[in-house]
């Protein structure tokens, strides 16, 4: 018998399927604009070599994650975990730093669509078109989460569609040299100062956790959608890696042609190279680009609702934001709570920034996730778990020990948005000490 309902309001419809592409569509987005940033830092060597480490803590994360996900199947994702295995107060440090990630994340994407849509409207400002996709994904958000799931697999397939069209166009024109020029332009700090762009490649995977609750059968399907999903995600991470820079080397696609100004469409640079800007080719690759912005863009909302909805459900935020819309069965409150935060956060017009605090975010719950696995695995071992990560406990270990590197160096290179992040986690987890407590201690959490 197939399990529709839940106790929470909170439907079961989705299945694998839709589960890969959500995970998919999350991070597709990276693999668009972004990441050739990270190249004027340390060029083809420091970016691969921190990619190749980051794949590496992406693969043991998920994993472990996973086996949390399928024992755990909470829309509070990393929050959950987290409390129950480390008590209220990391499971709000780790809550936290899940909402910073998911809530922060959107609006540099929403920047890159409105750039991008800015291109073929040139009469509409770029603020206007990334407030309007806010306005638009957050209503389809609230309409339903099977509408939303559904819409997000269509835009993921054509993403990843884009993704092979552009690999096998430039593939004759890739050459050994451009791939061995100029590797390492700023040495081996180069190669840390990179880090977060290689992050970006993967960032927010982990959403596909937070609509276990959505999910048929997840002690199964879970499983599988996560799989499937950083599966197909390393592929395209190495294809679009290798024949992006094969094409013309690093700075043809970090540098457009006869300007200093760092560009935020490698993919487009590195067509121009192969076919020619006027080719039908690239014109394709160029569009579908879009739907790769707006799958990520849409996936991350659902997942940040999802986030903020278990936040307010066990009272750690306003109760208002755990309930659920009478009609559509989704968490409505939250989601347009998330818009408005990042509404806010587009008008700073700091791209970079924005990415760089996701990114903080993003390491901290790993770190605190890792953690709370092996502590469940020594203080709960009755604790049923359909899936096992393999290789245990060096899988979360070794995600453990890479995140933390990882969340180490970025802050040496970015010490004022770590200061940022400190005081957003800091001013919350104080709000949480004086106004919440007596509302957690009536809840018995």
């Amino acid at each position: 018998m197939v399990e529709n309902q839940n106790p929470t309001g909170l439907k079961r419809t989705l299945g694998p399927l839709m589960l890969w592409g959500l995970g998919v569509g999350y991070v597709i987005s990276g693999m668009y604009f972004g990441w050739n940033l990270g190249l004027e830092k340390g060029g083809t060597l420091g970016l691969a070599v921190a990619t190749f480490f980051v794949i590496i803590m992406y693969i043991t994360f998920t994993f472990s994650y996973t086996e949390m996900a399928c024992a755990i199947p909470r829309a509070g994702g990393a929050f959950d975990y987290s409390y129950k295995a480390l008590g209220k107060h990391w499971g709000f440090f780790g809550g936290m730093a899940q909402n910073i990630e998911f809530i922060f994340a959107p609006p540099a994407i929403a920047f890159a669509i409105g750039a991008y849509l800015n291109l073929f409207f040139p009469s509409i400002p770029i603020l206007v078109i990334a407030i309007v996709s806010y306005l638009v994904f957050t209503s389809l958000n609230i309409y339903g989460v099977q509408a939303a799931a559904s819409f997000e697999l269509f835009i993921t397939v054509i993403a990843v569609l884009g993704l092979l069209i552009f690999s096998g166009a430039v593939a004759p024109q890739v050459e050994w040299q451009h791939l061995k020029t100029n590797v390492l332009p700023n040495g081996w700090s180069g190669a840390f100062a990179s880090i977060p762009f290689a992050i970006w490649f993967f960032l927010a995977i982990e959403g596909v956790a937070n609509v276990a609750e959505e999910t048929i059968n997840p002690q199964k399907n879970v499983l599988i959608g996560f799989g499937s999903a950083i599966f197909t995600l390393v592929l395209l991470c190495l294809l679009t890696f290798t024949t992006s820079i094969g094409v013309g080397g690093w700075e043809a696609i970090v540098y457009p042609e006869g300007s200093t100004s760092l560009s935020d469409s490698p993919l487009p640079l590195a067509m121009a190279r192969a076919v020619g800007d006027g080719h039908w080719l690239y014109h394709v690759v160029s569009f579908i680009g879009l739907f790769g912005l707006v799958a990520s863009f849409h996936g991350i909302i659902l997942a940040a609702g999802r986030s903020t909805f278990e936040f307010g459900r066990v009272g750690f935020a306003p109760p208002f934001l755990g309930k659920i819309h009478p009609r559509f069965k989704t968490p409505a409150n939250a989601l347009l709570l998330n818009m408005g935060i990042g509404i806010v956060a587009l008008f700073s017009g700091k791209t970079g920034e924005i990415i760089t605090i996701a990114c903080f975010g993003a390491l901290s719950l790993y770190i605190i996730s890792m953690i709370s696995m092996v502590v469940l695995r020594t203080r709960e071992p009755e604790l049923a778990r359909p899936f096992k990560v393999p290789l245990y406990p060096f899988s979360p270990i070794i995600a453990l020990t890479i995140a933390v590197i990882a969340l180490v160096s970025i802050t040496i290179y970015n010490s004022m948005l770590a200061l940022i992040y400190i005081a957003i986690v800091g001013g919350s987890y104080i709000w949480f000490l004086i106004f919440n407590r007596e509302m957690i201690n009536e809840q018995g959490h």
